[in-house]
Parts: C-alpha cells; structure tokens; sequence
C-alpha cells in the first residue's frame, strides 16, 4: 500500500493551542512519526472561540468571522510547521474548531474554511471529518479509536489486553480495545469545569500540577449528587458537547475545595465508566493534558482496577497523539478505509469520513 506523509492538525474544546503533527502511514500502520508542536491561537481567536463555545450552539451570526480567525490561524501555524521543518506533505488534514457537538440533533460544527486553507497552504487540505458518520447516524465522536487500534498493535502489544485509552482533554474519552474488538464512547467531564473553576477564581487557566487540588477537601454531598447524572451511567457509544456538564454543583465553595470536588468528580465518573466495558482493562493508557496531573493520576491509580500509566510510557506522543490521530484518518480516507464503527460512534456501519480540497489552480 501507498505510504504519505500526511500533516495532521486539531485544536480540542479548550481553545488552548493549535496541536500540529507529521506521520507516515498507509492508513493502516505508522512507518514514521514525524514533528509535532503546539502553536497558539491569538488571544483575540481563543477568547472569541471559548465564547461562542459558552453559548451552546446561539449566537451563530458570529461564527463565520470566527472561522475565518480559525483558518487564519491554522494557515499561519502549519506554514511555519512546514518550514521549520522541511516538510512537503501529501496532505493536511483540518479538524477545524468545535463549537457546538449536539449529536441528539445530528449536529456538530467545527469552525473553519478548509477551501480557504487549502488555497492559503497550496496543499490539499482534508475537511469535514466528523459530517459523514453523523449522516449516517452516528454520533460523529469519538474518532480516534481507529488509530488507538493502530498504536496498540505497534507500540503496547497484545499481552497487554484488554486495555483502554483513556484521553482526558476538555471532556474524557475511553477506547476499549481486545483484539479486534473495538468500543469507546466519551465519558463525561475532562479538565473543562475544573480549569473554568480556576479561571473564574483567578487561579490561572489550569490546576498546575494539581496542587490547589491537592490542598482542598472534596464535598461528598455535592460530588454524589454530580455522578448522579444520567449520562454516566448510560451505555456506549455516546458522545457529549464541553458544555453538557456544568460545575455549578460547586458553587459557594472556596477556590481549593472547588477544584477538589470538580478533580474527584472526573476521576468518579471515569471509574463508573469502567463499569461499562465488556472486561476490566488490564492497562489504562492515559492522554492529553489530563495525564500531566499528578493528583488526577493518583486518583485514577486509586479507582481503576487496571494499571494505570501516561501513554507516554510506550512512546506514544500523549500531546501529539490526536493530531496524529487527524493524520491517520486522512490517510484512511486516501485508501479508502473505514473511520468509525457502529462500536465507535454508534453509526448504522462503518463509514470513512472526511473530504478532499484541492487547491485553487
């Protein structure tokens, strides 16, 4: 099979960069992971994005203008990308900014003109890559199962299944994987409430390494009354927006005691997801920004069964690993092979996702 080098970018619900990353591959195997890195947006391009996130799928007049800031954006990173490392892609492949995920609607919108990007870049650009499973029903998350799959085959080996892929961005998300059998569906909260807590209180934009976490006292009340909600217990797949769950539950609580509560509430919801699997994982593969929370990890470690480790243990990229998730799908979709699955997205079939652009002239 045809091996490209394919570019692969995403920026998740938090707004908190542009995440690039270059891989070869075939769509079935990586021969080679390239660069990544993590560009910012303007703060103009965040505040606005993290705006209109907020209003839950109102305020659409704006969004135009905010996805011509997103194209911006993403044209500026990937071509310095591309020249600081010498890099000639077959392909880039552009998730575009979330906004708004309501798949109980059959909708999702990313933000962002990848024809504009395509004609900016002089490259073709693959878009669109959630709108073909929700048209076949599904749920149009999560997608980066299939390139789990992949890694778990590479890097991790059999004899360490079952295991899941846990990525804890903005929300949290799980992949199931034992031998061929593949299931994930997101979980519930991820860093969102406890980063917007922090923000709100003046804290900065993140718990940095757990500490005011680390210092409060979790509130049982308000966390039982939390894992309360009805999504946490539903079977996969399923998916949710940044803004299905809300942390007012910790409301008149001081700025530690908050951030407590709100960590424990993800760790929670992450175990009840654990009751959800056909097997109890035997490794838990932990992602995206949520792994680099030492209190958050212990709290994992306490609660799930399995072992439970940074994904980078096995030399996998845990921030670079979704774009390079993007990459893969791109290349899935140039030869032709499935995206997401009835166990992935709850599509009716398996459906291969995204559409090519081509640059003008």
């Amino acid at each position: 099979m045809t091996n490209w080098s394919i570019i692969g970018t995403i920026s998740g619900t938090s707004a908190d960069g542009i995440d690039l990353a270059e891989i070869t591959t075939d769509g079935e195997r990586v021969t080679r992971f390239g660069p990544a890195e993590t560009a910012d947006y303007r703060p103009e391009t965040k505040r606005r994005v993290l705006e209109a996130a907020a209003r839950k799928g109102t305020g659409r007049d704006a969004w135009p203008e905010i996805a011509a800031a997103v194209t911006r954006d993403h044209a500026e990173a990937i071509g310095a990308f591309l020249e600081t490392h010498g890099l000639l892609p077959d392909a880039v492949v552009f998730h575009g900014q979330t906004v708004w995920h309501d798949p109980g609607a059959g909708e999702t919108v990313q933000l962002g003109d990848p024809q504009t990007l395509a004609d900016a870049l002089g490259l073709p650009v693959i878009g669109d890559v959630r709108l073909a499973d929700m048209a076949a029903g599904g749920e149009g998350a999560p997608l980066v199962p299939v390139y789990h799959r992949a890694l778990a085959k590479t890097l991790v080996g059999e004899q360490r299944e079952p295991l899941c892929f846990l990525n804890i961005g903005g929300v949290s998300n799980l992949t199931f994987i034992d031998g061929d059998r593949l299931l994930a569906f997101d979980i519930g909260p991820g860093n969102a409430l406890l980063d917007d807590w922090i923000r709100r209180h003046g804290g900065g934009d993140y718990d940095a390494g757990g500490a005011l976490s680390a210092r409060g006292q979790v509130d049982e009340a308000r966390l039982t009354q939390a894992l309360s909600h009805p999504f946490l217990s539903e079977p996969g797949p399923k998916s949710l927006d940044r803004y299905s769950f809300s942390g007012a539950f910790v409301e008149g609580l001081d700025l530690e005691d908050g951030a407590a509560t709100l960590l424990a509430f993800t760790a929670e919801a992450i175990a009840k997801a654990e009751l959800l699997v056909p097997q109890r994982p035997k490794l838990w593969l932990v992602c995206g920004g949520g792994r680099h929370n030492p209190v958050l990890m212990k709290a994992l470690d306490d609660r799930l069964g399995g072992e439970v480790v940074s994904a980078d243990s096995f030399g996998i990229d845990g921030d670079a690993l979704e774009a390079q998730a993007m990459a893969f799908l791109g290349a899935r979709l140039k030869a032709g092979l499935p995206t997401t699955y009835p166990e992935t997205t709850g599509v009716a079939e398996p459906v291969t996702g995204g559409k090519l652009y081509q640059p003008a002239g």
